[in-house]
């Protein structure tokens, strides 16, 4: 109530009907080792959401396949998201987890890359190629469209290769605590 957060929820897909508190919330969790719990709040709008993509690609598309993939979902999404925008890339595991990881890698800070050298590589080439589509803020075009590309893997099965792109709007938010 006191964030002042449009009332955005609607209870079924098909009905429509709003909740008018914005529940019930998308919660993710991963148990860690530790008596620690670490949450991480991402408030997050439709209009960058409805331009992310998954794709099944073949091992066999490797490196090249996703790189065209990735700018091919940022260019198809244009202004729509809101540039400059954060690209959150999610390689590997299976659809649904390709899909958390890219939407988890929206939560790493701007200006950091991956600590494994060839994805930090990969994240620099990307966010290159990007900037060089011009869509630019707000789609006025210029050589910032993408503020970051965040890259996170994880284990696959050796006949797939699922890659989610998820983009977060200029304004992507987060806020995180230990209690």
């Amino acid at each position: 109530e006191k964030g002042y957060l449009r009332k955005s929820v609607v209870r079924d897909p098909i009905d429509r009907v709003n909740t008018k508190d914005n529940t019930p919330a998308i919660i993710h969790y991963e148990m860690v080792p530790g008596d620690a719990f670490h949450i991480v709040v991402a408030p997050k709008g439709f209009g960058s959401e409805n331009k992310s993509d998954l794709k099944m690609l073949m091992p066999s598309d490797g490196v090249p396949g996703i790189k065209q993939f990735v700018i091919d979902t940022v260019s198809h999404a244009g202004a729509n998201p809101c540039p400059p925008t954060i690209v959150g890339v999610g390689i590997g595991g299976t659809m649904e987890r390709a899909a958390y990881l890219s939407k988890k890698a929206l939560l790493r800070p701007v200006g950091s890359e991956s600590h494994d050298p060839t994805i930090a590589q990969l994240e620099r080439e990307l966010l290159n190629e990007t900037n060089k589509l011009g869509i630019g803020p707000c789609g006025f075009g210029g050589s910032t469209t993408a503020l970051a590309v965040n890259i996170l893997t994880n284990a696959t099965h050796i006949a797939g290769l699922p890659v989610a792109v998820n983009i977060g709007c200029h304004a992507t938010r987060h806020a995180k605590g230990d209690l």
